[in-house]
């Protein structure tokens, strides 16, 4: 069988703040991310089935990537949820800002890692994640390999 990548493109825009960096970075700041997300499948063979010749419909890897990271991550402030910034979030939030509190450093790398496992758990079984790429700028970003894992 043919095992076949497909990848689509994402963008959303988040801000965050790196607790404890000794750069420009520790400072709440934003980002224009874009996300490549890449799943390896066998295409479906059934000429019966309305999604013949496709790994996954494009429109079903975007509805899990939207409602799991793009809807939640856009125009969103991450902060470490140990961060000196934390009565910022707070204040934030009641001021009816998106705040999002993370057990991790939100930087790309971080990200990613958190990203994979939420996109993973919501492919279906016969479709695995291969791959992400986080740019963080145009001349930035991470990426995540299953096959690293």
């Amino acid at each position: 069988m043919n095992k076949i990548r497909i990848t689509k493109k994402f963008g959303f825009e988040t801000g965050h703040a790196i607790y404890g960096y000794d750069g420009k970075c520790s400072n709440l700041h934003g980002h224009s991310y874009k996300l490549y997300v890449t799943v390896i499948g066998t295409p479906i063979d059934d000429y019966n089935h309305v999604k013949n010749g496709m790994v996954i419909d494009f429109t079903d890897l975007k509805n899990i990537v939207k409602s799991e990271i793009e809807d939640v991550f856009d125009h969103a402030s991450v902060f470490n949820k140990n961060t000196p910034h934390i009565e910022l979030a707070k204040e934030l939030k009641d001021r009816g800002h998106d705040v999002i509190l993370v057990d991790y450093q939100p930087t790309s790398e971080m990200m990613l890692i958190d990203f994979a496992e939420k996109i993973k758990n919501r492919l279906p079984e016969n479709i695995a994640l291969h791959s992400l790429k986080l740019e963080e700028t145009s001349s930035s970003f991470a990426e995540w390999y299953a096959s690293d894992q």
